[in-house]
């Protein structure tokens, strides 16, 4: 079985220059939990998930660090702390979208794509064809296969806990 037998067609997107304000709409309104972002020719270009959101709702800790001779060293990565706080204070989705996206096209094997879920921990996968969107697949999508006997259990062990997964 491959990814354009379980593929969800009617895929909803978001546009880069959409506001949080609206992809967090779109979410809440309509169960998901996670959109895909596309430039006008329809080419994946991020993502823009409930986690991104969430980094808006939590409390930012300040990189630790000692200041020694004039000067200051950190004791973990400030990059992390600047990732979160671009994204605590994003106003559009370019700003707090995953750019590093998975995707896979129309013939990659439903296992394969089961075990990029697991590998990259992530929850949905846009399926692409000549670089553009296609299709999505997302965890709901691999158990639901895995129970109608279209793929093998050793996928349904790599899917994983679904967490309420949207489309």
């Amino acid at each position: 079985m491959q990814a354009k037998d379980i593929m969800q067609r009617n895929v909803r997107t978001i546009g880069p220059d959409a506001t949080v304000a609206e992809v967090a709409a779109i979410l809440a309104e309509a169960g998901y939990s996670g959109l895909p972002v596309v430039d006008e020719e329809n080419r994946v270009i991020g993502i823009v998930t409930e986690a991104d959101l969430l980094v808006r709702a939590k409390r930012l800790n300040l990189p630790t660090f000692f200041p020694f001779l004039g000067g200051v060293i950190f004791l973990e990565n400030p990059r992390r702390f600047e990732e979160e706080l671009r994204k605590a204070t994003a106003v559009r989705v370019r700003e707090v979208m995953t750019t590093d996206v998975v995707t896979v096209s129309e013939d990659t094997p439903v296992q394969d794509v089961a075990t990029l879920m697991v590998e990259h921990r992530i929850n949905r996968v846009p399926v692409v064809r000549d670089g553009r969107l296609v299709g999505l697949i997302t965890r709901d999508d691999i158990i639901r296969a895995v129970h109608l006997g279209a793929v093998g259990a050793g996928a349904g062990q790599a899917g994983g806990e679904s967490e309420g997964e949207g489309r």
